[in-house]
């Protein structure tokens, strides 16, 4: 399983989950730290232009993705915002956000879809094993992120997150 995302989808949610080569507290901090997340959130050829975090229950994080790889077309200057709302937090074992497309000053977009994400720390054999289950409104909600890329988009944010991680051992 290790470098192999696996992906289920049960009615409107979507399970991901993937062993990191790296220690369950330094996944979590990969996680939770502004200084972590500018080195690996979003697909490839794209960079956090705006990383401003909160980390705390009823905290939130909002940031802005921007694609700075011309060889992408169209998306090359995009960006696309984003924006957190913690609910919980154990850690080093568990995290659960709602998570929102959003605008510049934070505003939900309303014409696109938002989850329920809980993300799950596991020690496993020496190594991390994230688990994400995010919940969507309904199976048509799951169906057009899905339609968008998003599992693509993941796997890729995923693979610079396990690029950086071994950067730091």
């Amino acid at each position: 399983m290790l470098n192999k995302m696996i992906s289920t989808v049960e009615g409107q949610e979507l399970i991901l989950e993937r062993v990191f080569d790296a220690p369950r507290e330094l996944v979590f901090k990969a996680f939770s730290e502004a200084e972590h997340l500018k080195h690996w959130w979003g697909p490839r050829g794209w960079t956090l232009t705006v990383c401003n975090i909160d980390f705390r229950p009823g905290g939130t994080w909002h940031y802005c993705m921007k694609c700075i790889d011309e060889k992408q077309g169209d998306f090359y200057g995009y960006e696309s915002w984003g924006k957190a709302v913690y609910l919980e937090i154990v850690e080093a074992e568990k995290i659960v956000y709602v998570d929102y497309f959003s605008d510049a000053e934070g505003n939900e977009a309303e014409n696109m879809p938002s989850s329920k994400n809980t993300i799950i720390f596991v020690e496993h054999e020496g190594k991390t094993k994230l688990v994400s289950r995010a919940q969507y409104a309904s199976t048509e909600a799951l169906k057009a992120v899905l339609d968008m890329g998003m599992e693509q988009g993941i796997t890729e944010t995923w693979d610079r997150l396990a690029e950086h991680l071994q950067s730091l051992q």
